[in-house]
């Protein structure tokens, strides 16, 4: 199961907030989409120090959507 945050309209701390609560209950397999206006480099280091993986992709309208995962326990499409 994908868990999705769009947080496009929140301000920080708020998205890394709901991404940190997100993580701590996936269960196996399931990942957490996160929807953002801005590339959250922050972020990146927390997850890699936390034994996350993640793939971000930018699109033309200017969102980037980062997909989150336990790199213990991947989704079937990581």
């Amino acid at each position: 199961m994908t868990v999705v945050i769009d947080a496009r309209d929140l301000e920080p701390p708020e998205p890394f907030e709901r991404v940190m609560e997100a993580l701590c209950e996936l269960k196996p397999g399931d990942d957490v989409l996160l929807i953002l206006t801005r590339e959250p480099f922050p972020l990146y280091g927390v997850l890699e120090r936390n034994g996350y993986a993640w793939t971000t992709e930018m699109f033309d309208d200017g969102r980037f959507e980062i997909r989150i995962w336990d790199k213990a326990k991947p989704p079937a499409r990581a």
